[in-house]
């Protein structure tokens, strides 16, 4: 389950950026949209998902029908040529998806309950295999050729159905009813945590995951499509880079797995607010390398880049997590989690994905048509510096040790 959650994900995430500028020609600002699909669909649905799970469907029947219709969408993809109408079908395909991220690890925390396995040891080695289903299907993509055109919705379309009926063969999940009738509908929908806003310390936390957020798929949008632009440079146009350059992305999820394996030491010795700035530090090199990098004496950059993402990705996750775990009140932790993925998968990606398109389309298209992207990754690490350093002046938090021994992970 947790290798095709993923899977189907990761067949078109990374190279519908291809799909829609170089295979069909589109805007920046079109494609930008078509994107920012995603943030929406983060913003309206587990919440929604999550009280039907919780009062009124089985979670493993919810899970499967959302990947069944998740896959029956996207095989309607291939064939719309409109921007404007794939927006919609994307939009429909996310709706049904985004919500069976959380559904997948409440599938999974429920069987392993039920089974006497102790979470914190067993369910790790579990999610790896998500990581390990989106790098393989990124690699499907590239070498069947179909990274800049229609198959990559067909390849997470069967992929997907194939989930949502083998999702009914495993042990029931029934509504856990841990949501009372008489709710307010802020705590039905886990909102409440929003008066967290009026603590001054948590209040700037959300934002600067906000203003993050904005940065956390940059790369995921424009990564393939920059790697792959390099064709149009003799020079470089037969390159590993350019015929393999989901296969080079694929790096940055190989380096996501292993950074994880070393949050414990960094969160131990330098504390959650300098790993966050490690994080942003982070961003600012992973933007840096790809503005100078090349596919032949510059692979290095481009490399180097890859390898960072782990550490610009999963170190803010995570240490973002510990904090909000660490500093919140039990009755309101969960929604307060709630909270801070909204901020940066919400909010902050919406306003990074239609941001950031507008800013490429305005700023950084030559004359000839082509796309500056040296100064379009630049203009991104100034983005990210200019946070980090914001950040490190205006957010105060003392590292203490023992925080971070009494959240198990």
């Amino acid at each position: 389950m947790s290798f095709l959650q993923f899977y189907v994900w990761g067949a078109w995430l990374i190279t519908i950026g291809t799909y829609c500028i170089e295979g069909k020609g589109w805007t920046f600002p079109e494609f930008g949209a078509v994107f920012s699909t995603l943030a929406i669909s983060s913003l309206i649905m587990p919440a929604i998902v999550g009280v039907i799970a919780d009062k009124w469907m089985n979670a493993e029947r919810l899970y499967g029908l959302l990947h069944i219709c998740y896959g029956v969408i996207l095989f309607f993809v291939p064939n719309v040529d409109d921007p404007g109408i794939l927006y919609y079908y994307i939009l429909g395909a996310m709706l049904c998806y985004m919500p069976t991220i959380s559904l997948s690890n409440s599938v999974s925390f429920n069987i392993l309950k039920a089974n006497k396995f102790d979470i914190v040891k067993v369910f790790p080695p579990i999610r790896v295999w998500g990581t390990v289903g989106f790098i393989i299907a990124m690699w499907v993509t590239n070498l069947t050729g179909s990274k800049a055109n229609g198959d990559q919705f067909y390849i997470a379309a069967m992929a997907a159905i194939l989930l949502g009926v083998y999702s009914f063969t495993l042990p029931k999940c029934p509504p856990q009813r841990s949501i009372s009738e008489d709710s307010s509908i802020l705590e039905t929908l886990g909102l409440k945590a929003f008066k967290l806003f009026a603590n001054y310390k948590m209040a700037l936390f959300f934002v600067f995951s906000m203003f993050l957020g904005g940065a956390l798929q940059l790369t995921n949008m424009y990564g393939d499509v920059y790697l792959d632009s390099f064709k149009e440079i003799p020079r470089y146009a037969d390159s590993f880079v350019v015929k393999y350059s989901t296969i080079v992305m694929s790096i940055s999820q190989v380096s996501e797995t292993l950074f994880i394996l070393a949050i414990p030491f960094f969160l131990k010795k330098f504390g959650i607010k300098k790993v966050m700035i490690f994080s942003m530090i982070a961003w600012v090199l992973r933007f840096a390398l790809f503005a100078y990098g090349n596919p032949a004496d510059g692979l290095w950059m481009i490399l180097l880049s890859c390898v960072i993402y782990g550490m610009a990705f999963d170190f803010f996750n995570i240490s973002g997590s510990l904090f909000v775990e660490t500093t919140t009140d039990a009755s309101i932790r969960s929604s307060a989690q709630g909270v801070f993925v909204m901020m940066t998968n919400g909010f902050g990606a919406y306003l990074g994905t239609i941001v950031s398109s507008w800013a490429i389309n305005e700023f950084f298209i030559a004359s000839n048509g082509s796309t500056d992207w040296q100064g379009a990754w630049m203009a991104f690490a100034v983005y990210a510096f200019i946070i980090a350093i914001l950040f490190t002046l205006l957010f105060k938090h003392k590292h203490n040790p023992e925080e971070i021994k009494e959240v198990k992970h």
